[in-house]
């Protein structure tokens, strides 16, 4: 949060945050899926959406984004969720906009997190993760490695992106930005319209 504060959100945020704003999807209600300290919501909410529900599985991660968003005044628009994506997504209604920022690769199995995911998204969603490079890869395995010398449980992912984006596609949507920088890819996708309703226009439900 201290770095947030003086430097701003970090790359992958705010390639989201552009992405987001650049396809005009900034507006309705956000779930923020893994969403830390806050740091995207707080983007999001000063740039148009109304809401954020930010889910994280570390209550230390939420205790820091409930003070942040008491010190910028969005207490009243902000709702903090503990608890792994996965066990509570359930209870959680779903949201204009899905976003999910660097938290793929904390997932050994990607295609549950991103099902659940997309079942939430009304009309975007926005992910983003690792590249999928050799040189990634090996970086990361050596991290990996040395994490599992140090006993530290935690372990980094590098998801087929091809197969991530078909999961996404599958699900009714269309790439509408990537941005990327050299390990990172922040993506954006939206709803696909039916084809009649192209045709016709929106229809009235008086």
């Amino acid at each position: 949060m201290k770095r947030y504060r003086e430097k701003g959100p970090g790359p992958t945020t705010r390639l989201l945050r552009d992405g987001l704003a650049d396809a005009g999807l900034l507006e309705g209600t956000l779930l923020d899926v893994g969403g830390g300290v806050g740091a995207l919501s707080f983007e999001l909410l000063d740039r148009g959406v109304a809401r954020a529900v930010v889910v994280d599985a570390s209550a230390a991660y939420l205790a820091v984004a409930s003070g942040e968003a008491t010190r910028r005044g969005r207490s009243l628009r902000t709702e903090f969720v503990h608890g792994d994506f996965i066990n509570v997504s359930g209870h959680i209604p779903p949201a204009d906009v899905v976003a999910l920022d660097r938290v793929v690769c904390c997932y050994p199995f990607y295609e549950p997190l991103l099902a659940q995911a997309l079942r939430h998204a009304a009309r975007a969603f926005a992910v983003s993760y690792p590249r999928d490079l050799w040189y990634i890869r090996v970086g990361v395995w050596f991290e990996n490695a040395l994490r599992r010398w140090r006993a530290n449980p935690f372990r980094m992912f590098v998801h087929p992106a091809s197969r991530m984006e078909i999961l996404v596609t599958g699900a009714g949507f269309e790439l509408v930005s990537r941005r990327r920088t050299w390990m990172w890819s922040a993506d954006v996708f939206r709803k696909k319209i039916p084809a009649q309703d192209k045709a016709f226009g929106p229809i009235r439900r008086d």
